[in-house]
């Protein structure tokens, strides 16, 4: 039997930016599963996804796992954290930077990119979050209020205060995302990165930096 815990984790802005909530789900070999979920007050997504990270590095290391392999449907912050995006964005920076202090908790640690309906229990209970259910560090999913052996219940990270992002800022992610793409293509072919992965990014980076504008109905 493996000894790698899985954890699978999620980010959710309502507004983008807006009410926000974290989420994460893991799993120990021969453990219960462990859920936590929390809101976060007002966030973004990018900040919401990066919070959940940090919260679950926290409750891994807490329940003493050693190898971990974590997996989010936010791509852009799984590249970011593999080394293949560089993090700009002022909001997420601290957050990365403690994440990166976790990781020297665990023996090994991997973090892959899924796809949504691959996310489904951490998407679900940080829903719940946001409807005013939330699941408090170490709570037993199927009695609320009782808590885990070994595991305290502590305060969700705080969203890192806004920052205004400059059309500069916005250009300067967005030139990374697609010179990675390019580069990509260019040595291993157009499968290499998923054209609608590249959209995606985009469109979070312009999103962040609120530069994108509905139109209005008539």
């Amino acid at each position: 039997m493996s000894d790698t815990a899985t954890m699978h984790i999620d980010g959710a802005s309502r507004g983008n930016p807006g009410p926000a909530s974290y989420a994460v789900v893991l799993a120990r070999p021969g453990e219960p599963v462990v859920e936590e979920a929390d809101v976060i007050g007002k966030a973004t997504n990018n900040v919401a996804e990066y919070t959940a990270l940090v919260q679950g590095l926290e409750l891994a290391a807490e329940l003493g796992v050693k190898k971990l392999a974590v997996f989010s449907d936010s791509e852009l912050m799984v590249k970011q954290m593999n080394g293949e995006y560089k993090v700009k964005h002022p909001d997420m920076i601290p957050l990365y930077q403690e994440a990166k202090q976790l990781l020297a908790a665990f023996e090994k640690f991997t973090i892959t990119h899924v796809r949504r309906e691959q996310n489904k229990r951490a998407d679900e209970i940080g829903n719940d979050a946001l409807d005013g259910r939330p699941r408090k560090r170490g709570q037993d999913p199927g009695e609320p209020g009782v808590l885990a052996p070994g595991v305290s219940s502590v305060k969700p990270a705080a969203p890192t205060p806004s920052v205004t992002t400059t059309d500069a800022t916005v250009r300067a992610d967005a030139l990374v995302i697609l010179q990675s793409a390019a580069q990509a293509w260019a040595t291993q072919g157009l499968k290499a990165v998923p054209v609608e992965a590249v959209w995606e990014q985009l469109w979070s980076v312009l999103e962040d930096g609120h530069v994108l504008k509905k139109k209005k109905a008539k």
